[in-house]
């Protein structure tokens, strides 16, 4: 019987160590850079500039991404985001041309999910993207809209002619994967069910503010596997 309950207790120990070793090789998986990662294109938002992005590259420089295939980029938050749009597509072959990849991945914050998504669904970006992400991003409006003046802002407004045109038919159109992130205590898009969208992977975080988005570690470790398949 000692014998028997030995070799058991054996067999059990050595079924954990197995296990054990296992799971570093899974928890891995999407997160650090290989030779098939796509470099990075950042989108701020709103108000926004490319320094909003710093916690996040340096996360991303962390885990192995080379400076060169983050591009933290910047534009006239003023202006529409049609505009903004052609100056993203510009800014894409650019960043292809200079990393010599095949596509990018984008990741956005608020408005910056926008033009980013204007540029899949109108300006042939879906050739060129692989992932897209949305982090606070007013994709159906936002009631905070309505105080301001500026092109881009009136843009953002719940039932706006440029959200009509850009929500209409597939929200998620051609191969590239969609992603979003919303947070249920961001007071700058109202509703929070404005984030969201068909045929997207939606995903609700913890209590995070519309900037927390950008910094808080789990966002970030979620956005880095999901481009990073």
């Amino acid at each position: 019987m000692k014998k028997t309950l030995a070799a058991a207790a054996a067999a059990a120990a050595g079924a954990l160590l197995a296990v054990h070793i296992s799971l570093p090789a899974q928890a891995a998986t999407g997160s650090t850079f290989s030779s098939t990662s796509n470099p990075v294109l950042f989108v701020h938002g709103y108000t926004g500039d490319a320094s909003n992005w710093n916690t996040m590259a340096d996360r991303f420089r962390a885990d192995g991404w080379p400076s060169t295939y983050l591009d933290q980029w910047s534009y006239d938050w003023r202006q529409s985001n049609a505009t903004t749009a052609q100056q993203l597509s510009a800014e894409v072959d650019r960043l292809l041309a200079a990393t010599g990849a095949g596509k990018v991945d984008i990741v956005s914050h608020s408005m910056g999910g926008l033009s980013s998504r204007y540029y899949l669904k109108n300006l042939d970006g879906t050739a060129r993207v692989d992932a897209w992400v949305s982090l606070g991003g007013p994709n159906h409006g936002t009631d905070s809209a309505n105080s301001c003046l500026d092109t881009s802002c009136t843009e953002m407004r719940i039932g706006s002619d440029f959200l009509a045109a850009l929500n209409s038919g597939d929200e998620t159109p051609g191969s590239a994967r969609y992603a979003t992130w919303w947070s249920p205590c961001d007071t700058v898009i109202n509703p929070d069910s404005s984030v969201a969208l068909s045929g997207a992977t939606n995903t609700r975080t913890a209590c995070l503010s519309h900037t927390g988005l950008l910094t808080d570690a789990t966002v970030y470790a979620q956005t880095r596997d999901m481009i990073n398949r």
